[in-house]
């Protein structure tokens, strides 16, 4: 409804300014008499050349003003979008802090299970977990455990 009522009102005003411009021209409208210059030119002709300058620096005036004002709603736009990216970003920050710090008390917790465990409750010595699969699927024998042989005593001295 409002773009048919601009489009009316744009229609008339440029039925207005034709009318204008082509009932002022001639020898009986000439600005020679009075006189008339802007910004130190002199404008010669009549007053329907000085209404037609008038409706283009209007129309000039008006696209510029569009111009502008589509330009703040960009920047209006990017305004809502940076400080939407920035809430959002506190809030990511704060949830990987939470995260580091159940990470870290979760390390600590156990390093506390490891200094309080007994000796029996885990292997004594590491498995090779490579020849563990390979014996679980049928390809090897027996995980071999450490079989380095144990140190030769001492020969004593008599």
């Amino acid at each position: 409804m409002i773009l048919v009522l601009g489009l009316v009102l744009l229609v008339a005003a440029v039925v207005v300014g034709v009318a204008g411009v082509l009932t002022n021209d001639g020898s009986a409208h000439t600005l020679a008499a009075h006189g008339f210059s802007v910004l130190g030119y002199h404008v010669t002709g009549s007053t329907g050349t000085l209404l037609l300058y008038g409706i283009v620096i209007g129309a000039l005036g008006v696209l510029g003003l569009s111009r502008a004002r589509r330009t703040a709603r960009l920047g209006n736009a990017a305004r809502r979008s940076l400080e939407q990216s920035r809430a959002e970003t506190v809030v990511v920050s704060r949830d990987r802090n939470d995260l580091i710090g159940q990470r870290d008390a979760a390390r600590a917790e156990t390093v506390d299970l490891r200094e309080n465990s007994s000796p029996g409750d885990g292997p004594a010595q590491p498995v090779d977990r490579h020849r563990a699969r390979l014996h679980r699927i049928g390809r090897r024998s027996a995980p071999r455990e450490d079989t380095t042989p144990a140190p030769a005593p001492a020969p004593a001295n008599s």
